[in-house]
C-alpha cells in the first residue's frame, strides 16, 4: 500500500446515553471551580457596557459543559451546531461535514474519557460504508476546551486533530478508491521489500506507491485514508496515509535500485544509534542500493533532511581549488592555527596547526584553515558554480521519490569562508553527500535514483562538467590517503584496493555535540551517514558507513 494503516478497530463500541454523551464524568484535575474575574471599563462598567467577560482559567464544570455540548452536537449530526461551540466557525463546519460527506462514516458515537485539565480525550467509532463496501472504525483522540477572548465563553480550541488525531493543516479524511493503486515493490533483485520487512521504508514504499501505482499495472481497493495537503516544496511533501483498508486492491510490481542485503546492513547500523541516517549509492550509475533511518517513524533525514555537512564538504572544496590551480595534493600549504576572514577569526579544531605541510596532508587530517586560508582568491560563486556545475548539488534530482538536493548559496564575506568547510548556509542529506562520495569514485556526478527513468520517462539532472582529469585524479589520491592514514583510517581498516573516505563534524547551535558525518567508497558502492549530536564523523558514523561497505 501507498499508505501506513496506523489505526484499526479499537474494542467494541460503547453505547451512549440517547440525547447526549453517555457516561460524561469528565473526572480529574484539581478543584471544579476556578476563580473568575471581570474585564471593565475605566469608568467602572464592564467591557461590553453591560454584560459581564469573565477571564481567568477555566473551571471542571466550564470545561465539561463546552465538551459535552460540543461532543453532543457533532454526535447528534448537529454540525453547525456544534461548529458554533469553537472558536473556528467555518473550519470546523467544513471538517465535521467532511466526516459524513467525504470519510462516510455513519453511526457516529463519542465516547469521552477523563478530563486532564482543560482536555478531553474521546473515543470515535462508526461504521464507514462506500460503494457497497464496509467497515467498523475506532480511534481515539481529544480537543481542548479555551476561554474566548471577546466573550469570555469557553469554547473548544479548533484543530484538525478533533477529528482524527493524524490529521494537519489542510489534510482531509476520506473513504474512497485509492488514489493510486497498490504496489509490489521488489528490490534489484526481485526480493520483495514490504514495510513489514522493512519497517524503516514504509514512507519510501507510500511515496512510491502514490508516484508509480497506476504505472505499475494495478488496481485500486476502498481505501479509508488521510489525503495530505499538497505542498509546493518536493521535499517536504507527505504521502496519503492508509487508515484502514475496506477492500484490496491489485498490486502492480514496482522494480526498484534497493539491494535488500545492502538495505539490511544499512538498517541495521542506524538502528545500533538514538538517531543516524545512511544511504548507499551505486558511483557508476547513481542507482540507490539502501536508505536507512533511525528511529524508524521518524522524519526521513536519508533523503530529505536539511542539514550542514562540516568537513564532508571540504570534497567539494578541494576539487575547486585544484580545478583552480590553487593547490594540489603535494604542494606546500600550510594549515595555521588561527585565520581571520570576513571579521570572523576561524581556529582550526583543539587549536592545532599543520605548519609546513601539504594540502594532502591538511586534507587527510581534515584541517580547517587549510580551506579557510584560500578565501581571498575566490570569488563568493566559486563554490556554489563547483558544487552545481561538478557535483549536481542544488539541480533539481528526480530520484523516483521526494528528497532535497542539496543547497550550495552564494555567500560573503564570513560566510563565504565558512561555507568552505561545510557550515555558514551549506545544506545537504546522506543522500547528497554520497553522491559526493560516489562523484570522486566515478569520476562524474551521476543523479541518484531509486526507480528507473525508463520506468516513467522522467529526465534525470545532469551535471553541466566533470572535474579536470588531473584534479579528479589528485582527489581520489587525497581521499584513499584520509582512509589509510587520515581522520577515516579507524573506520576504514581492513579495506584495501580503490577506496576513499572523507570524515566531517559540524558544530549546530545550541547543542554540545557536533552532528558526525562519514562518506566513502569502496570500489562501486560509496555510502553515506550522519549521525546527530554525536561528536567526530569518524568515531561515530564511520562504524555505520564501514558496515555498508563491508557489503562491497
Amino acid at each position: 500500500m501507498r499508505r501506513e494503516v496506523r489505526y484499526g478497530l479499537i474494542g467494541g463500541a460503547i453505547a451512549l446515553v440517547a440525547g447526549g454523551v453517555g457516561g460524561y464524568t469528565l473526572m480529574g484535575s484539581s478543584g471544579d471551580e476556578a476563580p473568575q474575574q471581570e474585564v471593565t471599563s475605566a469608568d467602572g462598567k464592564s467591557a461590553d457596557g453591560g454584560a459581564t467577560v469573565k477571564t481567568g482559567p477555566l473551571s471542571a464544570k466550564e470545561v465539561k459543559t463546552a465538551a459535552t455540548g460540543f461532543l453532543t452536537a457533532w454526535q447528534s449530526g448537529e454540525v453547525a451546531k456544534a461548529a458554533k461551540l469553537t472558536d473556528d466557525t467555518e473550519a470546523a463546519s467544513t471538517a465535521l461535514t467532511g466526516v459524513t460527506k467525504q470519510a462516510h462514516i455513519s453511526q457516529l458515537k463519542l465516547t469521552p474519557g477523563t478530563r486532564k485539565g482543560d482536555v478531553v480525550p474521546y473515543q470515535v467509532s462508526g461504521q464507514i460504508s462506500y460503494q457497497g463496501k464496509s467497515a467498523p472504525v475506532s480511534y481515539a483522540t481529544s480537543l481542548t476546551v479555551e476561554r474566548d477572548k471577546a466573550t469570555g465563553e469557553p469554547v473548544v480550541d479548533w484543530r484538525p486533530t478533533i477529528v482524527h488525531p493524524g490529521l494537519g493543516e489542510g489534510d482531509t479524511l476520506r473513504t474512497g478508491e485509492g488514489e493510486a493503486p497498490p504496489i509490489k515493490a521488489v528490490d534489484r533483485t526481485g526480493t520483495e521489500i514490504t514495510k513489514d520487512s522493512n519497517p524503516e521504508l514504509a514512507g519510501i514504499l507510500a511515496s512510491l506507491r502514490d508516484k508509480y501505482g497506476e504505472k505499475a499495472g494495478g488496481t485500486p481497493g476502498v481505501e479509508f485514508f488521510i489525503e495530505r495537503a499538497k505542498s509546493d516544496n518536493k521535499a517536504a511533501q507527505k504521502p496519503d496515509q492508509t487508515l484502514k483498508v475496506l477492500s484490496k486492491g491489485t498490486p502492480g510490481t514496482l522494480k526498484t535500485t534497493l539491494d535488500a542485503k545492502i538495505q539490511a546492513a544499512a538498517q541495521k547500523a542506524v538502528a545500533a544509534k538514538k538517531k543516524a541516517s545512511a544511504v548507499a549509492i551505486k558511483p557508476s550509475t547513481g542507482e540507490i542500493l539502501a536508505i536507512a533511518s533511525a528511529p524508524e517513524k521518524g522524519f526521513n533525514v536519508a533523503t530529505q533532511g536539511s542539514l550542514a555537512p562540516g568537513s564532508t564538504m571540504k570534497v567539494v572544496t578541494a576539487s575547486m581549488l585544484i580545478d583552480k590551480g590553487l593547490t594540489s595534493p603535494n604542494k606546500k600549504h600550510p594549515c595555521a592555527k588561527y585565520v581571520t576572514y570576513g571579521g570572523w577569526k576561524f581556529q582550526n579544531l583543539n587549536k592545532t596547526e599543520i605548519k609546513d605541510g601539504t594540502f594532502a596532508q591538511s586534507f587527510a587530517a581534515s584541517c580547517n584553515n587549510a580551506f579557510i586560508s584560500q578565501a581571498e582568491k575566490l570569488h563568493d560563486d566559486d563554490l556554489t558554480k563547483q558544487a552545481r556545475d561538478v557535483f549536481g548539488l542544488g539541480l533539481t534530482w528526480n530520484t523516483g521519490i521526494p528528497s532535497f538536493d542539496g543547497n550550495v548559496p552564494v555567500q560573503s564575506d564570513a560566510q563565504m569562508a565558512a561555507s568552505l568547510i561545510g557550515q555558514g548556509g551549506v545544506r545537504m542529506n546522506p543522500l547528497n553527500v554520497a553522491s559526493i562520495a560516489a562523484t570522486v569514485q566515478s569520476g562524474s556526478f551521476h543523479q541518484p535514483y531509486l526507480v528507473s527513468p525508463d520506468v516513467d520517462d522522467r529526465t534525470l539532472a545532469k551535471a553541466s562538467r566533470n572535474m579536470k582529469p588531473a584534479t579528479a585524479s589528485a582527489m581520489k589520491s587525497l581521499m584513499k590517503l584520509t582512509a589509510t592514514s587520515g581522520t577515516g583510517a579507524k573506520a576504514m581498516s581492513g579495506l584495501s584496493g580503490d577506496i576513499g573516505a572523507k570524515t566531517g563534524s559540524a558544530e549546530v547551535d545550541n547543542q554540545k555535540k557536533p552532528n558526525a558525518w562519514f562518506t566513502a567508497y569502496n570500489g562501486d558502492l560509496a555510502a553515506s551517514a550522519v549521525v546527530p549530536a554525536s561528536g567526530h564523523g569518524g568515531d561515530n558514523a564511520g562504524p555505520v558507513v564501514r558496515a555498508i561497505l563491508n557489503q562491497g
